[in-house]
């Protein structure tokens, strides 16, 4: 147990973390998810974090992350900020739904199904491409559908532990016709109340490293920025393709996490 808490806070731990957060950072900006796809499974295999710690840990540094992937956003006005307080809100609560549904379904089976998801977007994000001209407007037949998309998102994180953008982006981009960077930009603030939230509970269950998760966060801070300079430089089509590659990268983490559930 030393050796392991020696190389969690020696010298390769924090280059590690700084490393963690600039990937982390760029992604976010780039594709307006938290990045924890990047940080929780690097954390387990590079320092040994458990599963638990390494989740809280990714949800306490997507704060700083996301907070500063809104205000790049919302600086070429690409956040619609009440729709994202209404995904916000059905998430918070999905996710206690999630959390409580937990022990009484399948996780293999959850995981082929995410799966199978991720493939039915990334079929759809070749068919479909936005345009930047795109709004995001609030209505009598949006409004419930973002309660409806909110609590399915907070549902599958508190099941399967998946963060909001990879749902919420695609969702708003290929259902309600919103343009990419208004959903990357509405997906990033809905995150920070959820991620406030959770980072609160993991706090009091101690499952958050709090100097791993502000030097991640810091760093990340650096390249979120730059993320969303580059999501509003590269044509909607290619940034389809690249996000699609993204899910393709989650779908195969998924897809071992499945088959090593069903061993």
């Amino acid at each position: 147990m030393g050796d392991v808490v020696e190389r969690m806070r020696g010298p390769r731990a924090t280059f590690s973390f700084v490393g963690i957060g600039l990937a982390a950072g760029l992604l976010s900006g780039l594709f307006g998810v938290g990045g924890g796809t990047v940080i929780v499974p690097l954390l387990v295999l590079l320092l040994n974090f458990d599963q638990r710690l390494a989740a809280g840990t990714s949800l306490a540094a997507i704060v700083p992350t996301a907070s500063v992937g809104v205000i790049s956003y919302a600086l070429s006005g690409s956040v619609a900020w009440i729709p994202a307080l209404i995904l916000a809100a059905g998430s918070v609560v999905g996710a206690q739904i999630g959390t409580r549904l937990l022990p009484r379904v399948s996780q293999t089976a959850l995981r082929w199904f995410f799966v199978a998801f991720l493939v039915v977007v990334i079929v759809g994000l070749f068919l479909v491409i936005p345009s930047r001209d795109s709004e995001l407007h609030l209505t009598w037949v949006t409004g419930p559908m973002l309660v409806v998309l909110g609590l399915c998102t907070g549902v599958l994180a508190g099941l399967i532990g998946v963060g909001g953008g990879v749902v919420v982006v695609p969702a708003l981009v290929l259902l309600f016709g919103t343009s990419d960077l208004v959903a990357k930009g509405t997906s990033l603030l809905m995150m920070i109340p959820t991620a406030v939230s959770g980072t609160i509970g993991n706090l009091r269950h101690r499952n958050v490293d709090l100097v791993a998760a502000a030097i991640i966060g810091l760093s990340a801070c650096t390249t979120t920025a730059l993320g969303a300079w580059l999501a509003g430089f590269v044509d909607p089509f290619v940034g389809n393709m690249l996000f699609a590659a993204y899910l393709v990268v989650i779908g195969v983490q998924m897809a071992f996490k499945a088959i090593r559930g069903r061993r």
